[in-house]
């Protein structure tokens, strides 16, 4: 009985003994990874996949009369996204065309005025003419009959009637003068009239234009290519002008990652340096990436209260600096990256560089 105990008690303690070896050899083994890796990556887990996530924005007010896309649907530039009634836009763009068209045609009207105007002047202007060579006429008649007068070969009542006339010519040919310059000042007034009915036209154009632009808004279509995110909206829901409708992914820019590096590692880094990184989502696949700016300030920084370290409150604390690093490889690649995903990023100490 006690042999068999011995026997026993020998192979637990053999493989107590191999299970310690193991352990001692993989914890070596992984001590040895974890000191190569610090000895030459600089490494953070504190990194983020990021894209460009944009609203989608109402530049209309009005009812949701149809949503034309799904979450998560890939959608082209100028695809449809929703469509607001447009019914009050649409009466307002046709009044303002109504009232453009009523101007116009006191535009034309105005015109005519003005053409009649010029007429009646020109017949004045032709009849100051006329009258100027009747009173020089009667004039030299006045004149004459004075000097008849003088030398008693006229009547006085001769006289008085040839003054009568000259009086009466004289009256007709200031007459025609007036008349003129009135003809003169209507055309001036025509004129400034027209002035302002072309301003309120033009006036009215741009409003017509606003209308058009109004009834443009009510179609919302991707900015472009890119994927949409969580759809919130639905038919018949009001919306206001301004409102946030959607998300969109944007396709057409690269991804990226912001590595939230310690102060006390981004010494050696610079921008062009080759980064690797893996993502928790995918452990056991290696990314490729590249170092395209360093923030020019610590993120703590770029908060909404900035810590001020001279209220007698201090204590030291290591700050991160943000590393933007443009995501390198295949569209599958890349695509296979979601924004927000939480990377471990790894920069290698020493790269050689050209300056």
């Amino acid at each position: 009985m006690k042999k068999k105990y011995t026997v026993t008690d020998r192979i637990i303690t053999r493989i107590t003994g191999w299970i310690a070896g193991a352990t001692v050899v993989v914890l070596a083994l992984w001590g040895i990874q974890t000191l190569w890796g610090y000895y030459n990556y600089e490494q953070t887990n504190d990194a983020q996949v990021q894209e460009y996530v944009n609203p989608v924005i109402s530049r209309a007010g009005g009812f949701i009369v149809a949503v034309k896309f799904e979450e998560n649907q890939q959608v082209k530039k100028g695809d449809t996204l929703l469509l607001i009634d447009n019914r009050e836009y649409l009466i307002q763009q046709e009044q303002t065309e109504a009232s453009i068209e009523k101007e116009a045609a006191h535009l034309r009207v105005l015109e005519s005025n003005m053409h009649t105007t010029e007429k009646v002047a020109q017949a004045v202007k032709s009849q100051i003419a006329a009258n100027k060579a009747k009173v020089w006429r009667q004039q030299l008649d006045y004149d004459r009959y004075q000097q008849l007068y003088k030398d008693e070969s006229a009547t006085k009542q001769q006289l008085e009637n040839i003054q009568a006339a000259l009086d009466v010519n004289k009256s007709d040919y200031q007459a025609s003068l007036d008349n003129y310059d009135a003809s003169l000042s209507k055309i001036n007034d025509i004129e400034t009239e027209k002035t302002v009915v072309a301003a309120e036209i033009k006036r009215l154009k741009a409003l017509l234009d606003r209308h058009k632009l109004d009834v443009s808004y009510t179609v919302i279509t991707a900015p472009y290519d890119g994927r949409m995110g969580k759809r919130t909206i639905e038919t018949g829901q009001m919306i206001n002008a301004g409102e946030v409708l959607a998300f969109i992914v944007d396709n057409e820019t690269d991804k990226w990652v912001i590595a939230n590096y310690k102060e006390t590692q981004v010494a050696a880094m610079h921008i062009g340096d080759s980064v690797k990184f893996t993502a928790d989502a995918f452990p056991d696949k290696e990314f490729k990436g590249t170092i395209i700016s360093l923030s020019p300030a610590t993120g703590s920084s770029f908060s909404l209260l900035p810590p001020d370290n001279s209220t007698g409150n201090y204590v030291k604390i290591v700050q991160r600096v943000p590393v933007r690093i443009r995501v390198d490889g295949s569209k599958e690649a890349i695509d296979a990256l979601k924004v927000g995903m939480n990377v471990n990023v790894f920069v290698p100490k020493k790269q050689s560089h050209h300056g």
